[in-house]
Order: C-alpha cells, then structure tokens, then sequence
C-alpha cells in the first residue's frame, strides 16, 4: 500500500519498499559539437545488499545517427554507461528509468577480503585529513569505542560542525575545507565524515544515490565494520551526516566510491569551442511500501 497524500511515513516500522525512479541530463550547446564521450552513473547494481533492481533503461533524446551505449562495470561495482556521439547539432538529454525495491531483513554484507581493499582506508585528494581533522579524529576516537559507536559519534559531529548551504562549495571542494567554512552540501558532510573516519582508522566509503523527499541526488556514508560472526565478511553501515541519522528504507544506493568523484551521475568531454549547458530533473515516486505485522 501507499500512503494518502499528506500522511508521512513511518519508516521505522517499514519492512519493504519499491521506487520508480526517473533522472534527466540534458545539455544545450550554442553551436554543434562532435565525439561526445559520456559517462553516466545512474543505474545502480542488480543486487546491493538489501536492495533490489527490477528495471532499468537508458535513452537519449533526439535520437540521432551514430549514438550508441556499452555498459561496463567499475573497480566499485557501480554500473558504468558510456554514451557516444559523433555528432550533437544543439541539444542532447539522456534519460535514466529505473525501478528497485529495498527490504529490512537483509544487511550488506561485504565478502571475505573487504580489508584488503586499502581505498576504505586511505585518503584522497577530497577526503585527505588536515590539522583540525585528524585532531577532532583523535578527540573523538578516545569518547567512543572503535566501531558504531564511534561512527554514530562523528556522524553527530560532522552535522554539528557544518551548516548546509547550497551555492558555496563545487565538486572540487576538499573535505578541509568545506570545513573550514563550516558551509556546504551532502557531497561535502560526506567528505568531511569520510576524512574524519579515515583518520580515526575506520573503513568508509562514498555513497551516491536518493533520498525520497529530497530534490536532488543526495550523499551519504557506508562505514565498513567486521560481521563478528567467524566468516570474515564485512557488513556495511549507513551514516547520513546531513541529517544526522542512520540510513533506512527511503534510501536508494546507485553507486559507492573512494569520494564523489569516483560516483559523479554525469560527466564527460567533447570537441568544440563553445560551452554547454546542463539542466536536470529527478523525480523519485514510492509505488509500494509494506510495514512490518
């Protein structure tokens, strides 16, 4: 069933859930371009932990001569499209339809060898630890026990330390110093809690994907921790800093990386000697949704 218009969700009781989800790219360009190569990450994996793909398609509007998609798959796992164009006379929009479903009773379990695995670890050029973050790090590791405990306590922290505001960092903002302004976005509490993990030694890792209710594609964190149960797996933990909370239901993984830029939905380059412009669109609709008896 779907809740009535109005009525909110009580997600902590739901047991399972499905979305459609469709998301728009298109760019504009002042005069033609030629040997587009695109590079879209807006289909998430068949199977990622408890969440389920049932459909997924990618098109390209207009439809023109020569346009083409291959499907690869990243070091991460995430589903890579790259779309080829030989020629774009003045505009191009892909077109990104999907459908998934996520359940409760399954965590995400990493296999046998998550550990070897070094970039849940090892800083990067937007997660690298500065002064203030390794010192907060070491503060805040010696009030937590290593574990959830101590991810749930820098999750709080990150969303104190930072105020969101849109229009004041970009995607080559560093964790240090979106920090530093104490402004930014999803992308950059990500950031900051993924430089804050890694100096605290614990594994984590970028999370691209949606969150139902919010306009634009959101970022959270996954923090790696053993299963405890003898098998060597790992399983996966949801943080979303932004809001201060752990993940749930109304979350949907499309991809997970180093940082953003191992997850950007869209990218790409061509041959011209004009600038394009880019406007998107993403709707996120909730087709079904069981509670828990």
């Amino acid at each position: 069933m779907i809740p009535p218009e109005g009525v909110a969700v009580d997600w902590s009781s739901a047991r399972r859930a499905s979305y459609q989800i469709t998301q728009s790219f298109r760019y504009e360009y002042p005069a033609p371009i030629r040997d587009l190569n695109h590079r879209l990450v807006v289909i998430p994996p068949e199977r990622f932990g408890d969440q389920r793909r049932l459909r997924h398609r990618i098109s390209a509007t207009p439809t023109l001569d020569g346009v083409r998609f291959e499907d690869r798959q990243d070091r991460f796992g995430n589903v890579i499209v790259d779309a080829f164009a030989p020629r774009v006379s003045s505009a191009i929009e892909f077109l990104a339809e999907i459908s998934v479903e996520r359940s409760s009773d399954q965590p995400n379990r990493l296999p046998d060898g998550w550990q070897k695995d070094r970039y849940l670890l090892e800083p990067t050029r937007l997660t690298a630890a500065d002064a203030p973050i390794d010192r907060a790090a070491d503060e805040l590791a010696d009030s937590a026990a290593w574990g959830l405990e101590l991810a749930d306590r820098i999750n709080d922290w990150v969303y104190q330390s930072m105020t969101y505001k849109g229009g004041v960092t970009g995607v080559r903002t560093t964790a240090s110093e979106a920090l530093a302004q104490g402004y930014g976005v999803c992308q950059d509490y990500a950031h900051v809690m993924l430089a804050v993990c890694r100096s605290a030694e614990l594994p984590a890792r970028y999370v691209s994907g949606h969150l139902v209710g919010q306009g634009g594609t959101h970022a959270w964190v996954e923090v790696v921790l053993p299963a405890g149960d003898g098998t060597g797996d790992g399983i996966a933990w949801a943080f979303d800093p932004t809001h201060a909370s752990r993940g749930g239901l109304e979350y949907v993984t499309i991809a997970v990386g180093a940082d953003y830029s191992d997850v950007a939905p869209t990218s790409g380059t061509y041959l011209s000697r004009v600038a394009g412009r880019l406007m998107t669109h993403k709707r996120v609709t909730l087709t079904n949704l069981e509670y828990a008896v």
